[in-house]
């Protein structure tokens, strides 16, 4: 029969026989391991390059409302600059500024219903006005412009109301669903 070495012997290969299936089920697990690491690391590498994207289109974004402040700030400097000015009624002392130049820097006065970028009526008379809206929608070597900003420039002219005069300059950049605005209000005295 049986011994107590025989014994001994049987339960070493009971054990050795129990480690070599703990083994063979755990075969590939650290394969596993690695794929699903591997593709923990791939999805934080596309939401670095989404992310990246993101910010590429706020840039832009960014660069088209500063241009718009710069353009809206060049036409009323040019207002401010040469609208003409005649000596104020008594008691007031200095000069005012004349009516009838300040209306002629009024452009494209009308806004159609619904939409605050579209704009019709007569343009200005003043070339300044006039170059200025060309330079605003003309993209070249020479003028940075405005993506999608043809026609949708205003210059409103209210002298009933402290000579107030309102710049408003739309553009549409290349994956803008609707046309962006930038207004200014500023009063010419």
């Amino acid at each position: 029969m049986f011994t107590s070495i025989d014994a001994g012997r049987t339960a070493i290969q009971k054990k050795a026989t129990k480690h070599e299936t703990q083994m063979k089920r755990q075969q590939g697990v650290f394969l596993l391991e690695a794929l699903i690491a591997i593709l923990i690391f791939a999805f934080g590498i596309l939401g670095i390059v989404a992310l990246g994207a993101t910010a590429i289109g706020a840039q832009n974004d960014a660069e088209y409302r500063t241009e718009a402040s710069n353009y809206t700030g060049e036409i009323i400097g040019l207002i401010w600059a040469n609208v003409n000015r005649v000596p104020a009624l008594a008691p007031d002392p200095g000069f005012a500024v004349d009516a009838v130049s300040l209306a002629t820097f009024q452009h494209l006065p009308n806004t159609a219903s619904g939409d605050p970028c579209s704009f019709s009526g007569a343009t200005s008379v003043d070339t300044m006005v006039t170059d200025w809206a060309a330079r605003v929608s003309t993209i070249s070597a020479t003028s940075k412009g405005l993506p999608g900003a043809t026609a949708r420039q205003q210059v409103l002219v209210d002298t009933a109301s402290d000579n107030r005069v309102t710049v408003t300059v739309c553009w549409q950049g290349p994956n803008d669903a609707v046309p962006r605005r930038h207004t200014v209000v500023t009063y010419v005295n």
